[in-house]
């Protein structure tokens, strides 16, 4: 395997937990109101996509292997509970 076929592997591992994490982040700025405290919309978004490719590497290290739907659904759970933490779901 070459630089630019791992390259282009890293970044499919991780491209699902980037997209998720900001497109959370940008839900959170719409549809709750913004709270004292509260990280802004880019520190939301990194914070977001870290949680969520650790919890990528964790399943892939469990599981053995990429792809499991399982570490989809830990990946979504750790990255809402992140944002939870964040304070960027309360209503108002």
């Amino acid at each position: 395997m070459g630089p630019l076929d791992l390259l282009n592997h890293l970044f499919n591992f991780v491209a699902p937990a980037v997209v998720v994490g900001v497109l959370l982040s940008l839900a959170a700025q719409f549809l709750y109101k913004k709270v004292p405290g509260t990280p802004v919309l880019y520190a939301q978004a990194a914070i977001n996509s870290i949680a969520g490719v650790l919890a990528l590497v964790l399943a892939l290290w469990f599981f053995g292997r990429d792809g499991k739907l399982a570490s989809y659904a830990a990946m979504v759970l750790t990255i809402a509970t992140s944002q939870w933490l964040m304070g960027g779901f309360k209503r108002g």
